[in-house]
């Protein structure tokens, strides 16, 4: 069975390190807040002004003044700080941020990453994801593995406008964990049920098998 996205956020948790700085994007990355580890301190920080974001809100806590760069109520830790965006993208372009977790359209076999534009449809713009893959110490991407139309987003070339250059370390998707390397998508982990034959047949960048999978 493929991952369905609450998977595929609780798999990035893992790479989560205690002390570490992180930015979520929009979508899928945001979840990733609900699966720190017990006994781990992760300071997340998101680019409209709040360093020291919690997990999303109960119902009882959900306060409508309180949300992050999606527009989605979160809550804030202990000594949680507020700020203006100005600030914010001084922390980020200062390269204060040690892990960035994006969604993408596509990502090709050397690292590129496209997220922001497709040509043709009203999109609100590119928001912070140009500083975040330019800055951030570290970048992973979480994504599908296929479009709607069942066509692979892992690619030789991107053909969507780039958001960033030879940037993406790793790709955590539906069906498997992949790491960027010269020789392009290191496979490395498959989700349960999902062959190895499969991830070929849905991978059009170039895709090495790791001897263990």
């Amino acid at each position: 069975m493929a991952l369905d996205k609450y998977g595929i956020a609780k798999r990035i948790a893992q790479e989560l390190k205690d002390g570490m700085y992180v930015n979520l994007g929009i979508g899928i990355p945001t979840l990733v807040a609900n699966f720190i580890p017990d006994g781990m301190t992760v300071i997340l920080q998101s680019e409209n002004g709040i360093l020291g974001m919690g997990p999303y809100p109960t119902e009882e806590e959900i306060d409508a003044d309180l949300i992050n760069a999606g527009k989605e109520t979160v809550t804030v830790i202990k000594g949680g700080a507020f700020f203006d965006s100005a600030e914010s993208f001084g922390m980020i372009r200062a390269g204060k941020i040690d892990l960035t977790v994006l969604g993408a359209m596509e990502v090709s076999d050397n690292g590129d990453i496209a997220n922001w534009k497709i040509p043709g449809k009203m999109v609100k713009g590119m928001g912070g994801a140009m500083d975040l893959v330019a800055s951030a110490k570290n970048i992973i991407v979480a994504m599908q593995h296929t479009n709607s139309k069942g066509e692979s987003k892992l690619l030789s070339k991107c053909t969507l406008p780039l958001t960033g250059l030879a940037c993406v370390k790793k790709v955590v998707t539906d069906l498997a964990v992949l790491d960027i390397t010269p020789d392009g998508f290191l496979l490395k982990e498959r989700a349960p049920g999902v062959t190895v034959e499969e991830i070929k047949a849905k991978t059009l960048g170039r895709l090495i098998v790791a001897d263990e999978v």
